[in-house]
């Protein structure tokens, strides 16, 4: 501890009181860095104030050995003549009896401040350091960076983080480690590498639409993430350029996307006189054109809604023409069988692509469905045509998959043809039952018909 009247808080109680005007040299430096962070960062007097603040408090405990241990200092700054004091609170003790030296002083220092202190009492002292001057700016030039920075942050916070889901115009300006840096305004935002649309060039300079994904905490502070993939970028797009989207006369049901590929965007209108394409399309294509130009070229499917999966993947796969598409809800597949090995590869697309798409186009976050193309092929279709014969009749007459697969082989393909054409003896010979059962599997037959 420092003795009674020593210590170095107390020569600047002493320094302050004698020196009045020894920080006069601060007063353009410091008003001039308040001018420039109002009004080139368009920051708030008050948080530039309290950046300032911070700031000098830092220049303040580099200069003063010791001056952690004060409990309470702080930087008053008067922008208006640009000047600032350090000050402390300190509790008032009889001379001699300073055990403290950093947060208590004599009470004949005191008097000298304030003729009617007294002992216990608290008293404000001035412990601006005598050389505090252009060393306390440009140390608080360098240390408020980090506080500038942070105000900047919460400012970017407030203006983006009710403005999620938007769409907005940003300006690339650079990349940093892998991620695009995006001027929005006087911010900046982030596009990471996942939120690109792959093969798209960010030159800088560029302007181009974001989607505004999030405002989160991330390894720059508060980050305003942006994205180009994301499958909403493509809903604002069309509801700011389609105005019968925008005033809900037609709906946009659901999309689904491959950035920089292909958009499948299923659309409905409860209007009769309203074609729900032709509105998204616009006259001579020049709404999806807009849209199709700002997302790089990539394609984009408009198709209208309807709760039959079998249309909805024959209009998905357009203008491909399929022979025939089979539901099974059981297994939750969709089959579609085209003429030739070559529509079946223009029906799946690159990749495989576009039978993804309209996979993921018929399925619900609570079921997921898949889409098999296959070519034509006559043998697989006798298979098939029989495979449903015999499961229908396995149902109808409540008898086992395998015993109505033997009656269709044989001929007896259905509930007709049994009825009018099979005899108990016909079906003892195919199944290899009883001529009991023949005739109860005829009569159920009949009176199903």
């Amino acid at each position: 501890m420092e003795g009674a009247g020593s210590g170095p808080l107390l020569s600047l109680i002493g320094a302050a009181t004698t020196n009045s005007t020894f920080n006069k040299t601060m007063t353009s430096d410091i008003s001039a860095l308040i001018d420039y962070y109002v009004r080139e960062k368009e920051l708030s007097p008050e948080r530039v104030l309290h950046a300032l603040q911070t700031s000098f408090l830092t220049a303040f405990r580099k200069m003063v050995p010791g001056a952690e241990r004060i409990a309470s200092v702080r930087a008053d700054i008067n922008p208006q003549k640009g000047t600032v004091r350090m000050r402390a609170d300190m509790k008032i003790v009889p001379d001699g009896e300073v055990q403290d030296a950093y947060n208590e002083v004599p009470l004949s220092t005191a008097r000298k401040l304030r003729e009617d202190a007294q002992p216990g009492e608290s008293i404000t002292v001035n412990v601006t350091p005598k050389d505090f001057g252009r060393i306390a700016v440009q140390t608080a030039r360098q240390t408020m960076q980090q506080s500038i920075r942070k105000a900047e942050q919460e400012m970017l916070a407030d203006a983006f983080r009710d403005r999620v889901g938007e769409v907005v115009t940003g300006t690339v300006r650079r990349f940093d480690k892998g991620d695009v840096i995006v001027e929005v305004g006087k911010f900046e935002g982030v596009v990471p590498a996942r939120q690109r649309i792959p093969g798209e060039d960010y030159a800088p300079n560029d302007k181009m639409r974001f989607y505004i994904c999030e405002v989160r905490d991330g390894a720059r502070g508060v980050e305003l993430i942006l994205s180009r993939s994301h499958p909403n970028l493509v809903r604002r797009l069309f509801e700011s350029e389609v105005i019968e989207i925008a005033d809900h006369t037609v709906e946009i049901r659901h999309i689904v996307r491959e950035p920089g590929y292909r958009t499948k965007m299923v659309v409905s209108s409860d209007f009769p006189n309203v074609d729900p394409i032709g509105a998204c399309v616009g006259m001579r294509g020049v709404r999806v054109k807009n849209i199709v130009n700002e997302l790089n070229r990539e394609k984009i499917d408009i198709l209208e809604w309807t709760d039959d999966k079998a249309s909805l993947v024959r209009q998905s796969l357009s203008p491909i023409e399929p022979r025939s598409v089979t539901v099974e809800e059981e297994k939750r597949i969709v089959r579609v069988v085209v003429d030739d090995d070559r529509e079946a590869a223009k029906a799946k697309g690159r990749r495989g692509q576009n039978v993804r798409l309209t996979a993921r186009l018929i399925s619900s976050p609570d079921e997921r469905w898949d889409v098999v193309v296959s070519a034509y092929n006559p043998k697989e279709e006798i298979g098939l045509q029989t495979g449903e014969g015999a499961r229908q009749l396995s149902e109808r007459l409540g008898i086992p998959l395998d015993m109505a697969e033997k009656l269709v082989s044989s001929g007896f393909t259905t509930l007709d043809v049994i009825t009018n054409y099979a005899g108990a003896d016909d079906l003892v010979a195919a199944l290899g039952v009883s001529e009991e059962e023949a005739e109860a599997i005829i009569a159920k037959a009949k009176s199903l018909d």
